[in-house]
């Protein structure tokens, strides 16, 4: 059996483990719509039809790229075209392929429905008022974000930390993606996607649980000395979009992206430096414990987040991690290793040579 397959039995059962939870996380989202008479919306086919073209692509690029790579490690002899062809036909077996197309199709699902969900529950009362006196009592009266504007400054790091902060956006589609398409087994990599499902979902039921929007809204002035950056622009305009849903939310273009309570930057960064753990991954994961404290700070900073939202977000991970570990090996099942994979992927590549 090559490294990218699995036996039909386990690999029928992941498929229907993934697409159940897809299957009830979508109900509930088309529940809702009904309810309160908002159709399910897509702007710009950015939510759905965008990001799964954008995930294929990566998928694409990256598989290439790891079969080329593996040609020239071959040797000068053995670096040709057909030696990567070996690569992928040893790798890409038609059931990892399967397995891979419906892992990011049930991924996208239930982001598209995660997303639609988190801008109806702008029609929730936010409790920002709440969270605000709990922040200024476990802080002795001060705004954490004043203080670190304070410590850091309000020019100079709102440039670095709006670089740091907007990374994140190219890291969710790179770990789903990038460990579907690299890593020797799918098995490993629905570690990984299973773990981010539930960031999303674990992560909607936190919007509703508190509805909040976040410092930058209820507390403005404590950010208004900030330098601009396309944080600030960004955050201007989710404010006015929000607006615009609540005047009528009927609007074909009426879609809200607001929700601060758990703050899911933290939760999906801290899920992938669990999972990066989990693989055995030393240097990465020191990467990460480091990308993810700056994280935590930025989110503070510019005021997305409350303090607590941050250490919402890391038991939301923890959480995740555990539920979308449990899915990939139940109970009494060992994990297989990624150096473990790693040579039976060689030796799969050499019985096809």
């Amino acid at each position: 059996m090559s490294s990218g397959s699995m036996p039909g039995r386990e690999a029928l059962r992941l498929t229907s483990w993934v697409w159940a939870l897809t299957a009830v996380f979508a109900s509930v989202a088309l529940l809702r719509s009904e309810h309160l008479g908002i159709p399910l919306r897509d702007p710009g086919g950015a939510m759905f039809r965008g990001r799964l073209t954008t995930a294929v692509t990566i998928l694409v690029v990256l598989a290439l790229a790891d079969a080329l790579v593996r040609g020239v490690r071959r040797g000068p002899l053995r670096w040709s075209l057909p030696e990567a062809v070996r690569h992928l036909r040893a790798r890409w077996t038609w059931q990892r392929i399967l397995l891979v197309a419906s892992g990011l199709l049930a991924y996208h699902v239930v982001y598209i429905s995660y997303r639609n969900l988190k801008s109806w529950d702008a029609l929730n009362t936010p409790r920002d008022d709440d969270l605000l006196a709990a922040e200024r009592w476990l802080f002795l009266g001060h705004s954490p974000a004043t203080l670190l504007h304070d410590l850091l400054g309000d020019q100079q790091a709102a440039v670095v930390l709006a670089v740091i902060y907007r990374s994140f956006t190219y890291l969710v589609p790179l770990s789903v993606v990038g460990t579907l398409a690299l890593l020797p087994r799918v098995r490993q990599a629905y570690v990984m996607l299973c773990s981010a499902l539930w960031v999303w979902i674990l992560g909607l039921g936190s919007y509703y649980l508190i509805p909040t929007l976040g410092p930058f809204a209820s507390a403005p002035d404590e950010f208004a000395g900030l330098r601009p950056t396309a944080i600030t622009s960004t955050q201007t305009t989710y404010l006015a979009e929000r607006a615009h849903f609540l005047a009528d939310p009927q609007a074909g273009d009426a879609f809200v992206s607001i929700s601060a309570f758990a703050s899911l930057h933290v939760g999906f960064t801290c899920t992938v430096l669990l999972v990066t753990r989990y693989y055995g991954w030393r240097r990465t994961s020191h990467v990460l414990t480091a990308y993810l404290a700056l994280v935590m700070v930025a989110t503070v900073y510019f005021g997305w987040h409350f303090v607590v939202d941050d250490v919402a977000g890391v038991l939301l991970a923890l959480v995740a991690f555990t539920l979308g570990r449990w899915m990939v090996e139940p109970v009494g099942r060992g994990p297989d290793t990624v150096a473990e994979s790693e040579a039976d992927d060689q030796d799969d590549a050499v019985a096809t040579a």
